[in-house]
């Protein structure tokens, strides 16, 4: 019987590269984050690079520089194809802030992977649509007549869906907002919304606290106005609290986006807690864990719609997820035009997808996650 064959690939090489910034476009408040800002560029920031001895080199979202030499010392001489084995001694070896960690590397690998099979990720994945819808997902508050405005404004350019924040001090202030952008725009679009209660993983967070009965009264509110999902309205580790307004009103509640572990979305399933699962690739430290999580949703016959993977890199990977799973029925995308605008982060790329006139974003099909870094912003 012959010897197996040895794989031909080995990684030679892990950077954190950084890159230039093109121009400041502004910085916005976020409503999850009351007295914070959130500064926007047009390039800048940094990605992570994957090197091989078969000159295939992968690319991820960008990891904390102080992390780069324990992934290098790690995987240095391993195969990217032994990814599950990577992802778990990664986790234990490599510690890492969330959207900071080492999700960077995992995707780099994904990345080899494609390029090495010479299949875009979707089709490693199972396949099933070359394209999906994305929500825009709004950043600030706003008022009810500013969001409405932009509402439309996203409607005549062909979106589909948008997420609203609601964060006003009262609930008849967050309804009002629905309802006038549910009047602006009809049924022409779906509208989801987000309560952002479970920000902490503790008892504290900036902004308006929901107690039960406002989550239930809210819930019930936009129910009436046809809203597709709520998102996170008590606190992230409130499992029975939430699984029991689940139990009260019909529209789904949905959430997860901080939960940093495989055990807690089994916890949440077991539980009832949530109608659609909304992990987060980097808080989970890459899409190995992730697609976990999908085949957990499946199962339990939930949906599932990852976070929004970090603006750029994570997007395009969570594209790829979306785009071979069944129960995905959006992606999200942070858009919150103009200096909230998704191609603002989407610039550190040469080739990104945009979202279309019929509202649908392509999901790239060359190896791999199908993109590429735009060189000329890499600083030397």
């Amino acid at each position: 019987m012959p010897a197996p064959a040895k794989s031909r690939i080995k990684v030679t090489d892990v950077k954190v590269i950084p890159l230039k910034v093109v121009r400041e476009v502004g910085a916005i408040e976020p409503a999850w984050a009351i007295g914070n800002k959130m500064h926007v560029q047009v390039g800048g920031g940094s990605f992570t690079e994957i090197q091989t001895d078969a000159g295939i080199t992968g690319i991820g979202p960008g990891m904390d520089p102080q992390l780069a030499a324990g992934v290098k010392t790690y995987l240095l001489g391993k195969d990217p194809f032994d990814i599950e084995q990577h992802s778990s001694a990664l986790r234990y070896f490599v510690h890492g802030a969330p959207y900071r960690g080492t999700a960077g590397a995992d995707i780099a690998l994904w990345d080899i992977i494609g390029k090495a099979s010479g299949q875009p990720l979707y089709k490693l994945w199972g396949g099933g649509r070359d394209k999906v819808i994305p929500y825009a997902s709004m950043v600030l508050l706003g008022t009810p007549e500013e969001r409405a405005a932009l509402a439309q404004k996203l409607l005549s350019e062909g979106w589909k869906a948008i997420k609203l924040r609601l964060h006003h001090e009262t609930m008849k202030e967050d309804l009002r907002t629905v309802e006038v952008v549910r009047k602006a725009v009809g049924d022409r679009m779906t509208i989801m919304v987000d309560g952002n209660q479970a920000q902490s993983n503790g008892s504290w967070q900036p902004g308006v606290r929901w107690d039960f009965r406002r989550a239930v009264e809210t819930a019930r509110g936009l129910q009436e106005m046809g809203v597709y999902w709520l998102e996170e309205p008590l606190p992230r580790y409130a499992f029975d609290q939430l699984a029991e307004l689940s139990k009260r009103v019909e529209i789904p509640i949905s959430g997860g986006e901080n939960n940093p572990r495989l055990d807690e979305f089994i916890l949440m399933l077991e539980k009832g807690v949530y109608d659609i699962l909304q992990p987060e690739s980097m808080v989970l430290d890459g899409v190995t864990a992730l697609r976990k999580i999908g085949v957990l949703a499946e199962l339990h016959n939930k949906k599932i719609v990852p976070h929004h993977g970090g603006g750029n890199i994570g997007v395009i990977a969570h594209l790829h997820l979306v785009a071979s799973w069944a129960h995905a029925p959006f992606l999200e995308l942070l858009n919150d035009p103009p200096i909230g605008d998704y191609r603002h982060r989407f610039s550190i790329m040469a080739n990104p997808p945009l979202v279309d006139r019929d509202g649908y974003l392509a999901v790239p099909q060359g190896p791999g996650l199908g993109v590429e870094i735009d060189r000329s912003l890499i600083a030397t």
